[in-house]
């Protein structure tokens, strides 16, 4: 017989797996900060860092994921400047925003990432990032089975969808 005490720890645990899973390190963070500087510079969209997202609507299991309220892409991207929430915040965001990105942490393995894909074009999100800072690519989805790799031997990273021109340079050069 499992008692209530036993779901709870059970729970903690799960959460500091997931945690553990989703620990940053240096090339994430400063590939992450990277990525969000070259977008503060695009006066079309306002980019925001770790937002929470609301996806209380739909059921992600059927992804294979384990969250239930939220979502939290390392960044994302709406359309249009827009100013802080006053007076009072936004701690869940129902509005979708228009790209997620998602930088590979040590931790994480790609399928994760991918499964989190299937569940943003479900919520009507346009535009995925991969971001692999290990082997300095990025892998822009315009659908969860279509996409496009960008390398160091590119010079720009083309979002089509978006229409977004990075240098790569700037995103993994120091």
């Amino acid at each position: 017989m499992i008692t209530e005490g036993q779901i709870e720890v059970d729970e903690l645990i799960e959460l500091e797996n997931e945690e553990l899973e989703n620990m940053g390190s240096i090339n994430h963070s400063i590939v992450q900060a990277k990525i969000t500087g070259l977008l503060l510079n695009d006066d079309r969209f306002t980019p925001a860092v770790e937002l929470s997202l609301d996806i209380s609507q739909i059921d992600m299991s059927q992804f294979g994921l384990k969250a239930k309220e939220e979502l939290k892409p390392d960044l994302c991207l709406y359309q249009g400047r827009r100013e802080l929430s006053s007076p009072d915040d936004i701690l869940k965001m129902t509005e979708m925003p228009l790209l997620v990105i998602e930088v590979l942490s040590p931790k994480q393995t790609i399928d994760d990432i991918l499964a989190k894909f299937k569940a943003y074009f479900t919520l009507g999100i346009k535009s995925c990032w991969l971001v692999t800072p290990a082997i300095r690519a990025i892998a822009i989805y315009s659908q969860p089975s279509n996409f496009k790799t960008f390398g160091m031997n590119d010079t720009e990273v083309i979002d089509e969808i978006m229409d977004i021109h990075l240098p790569i340079q700037k995103v993994f050069g120091w």
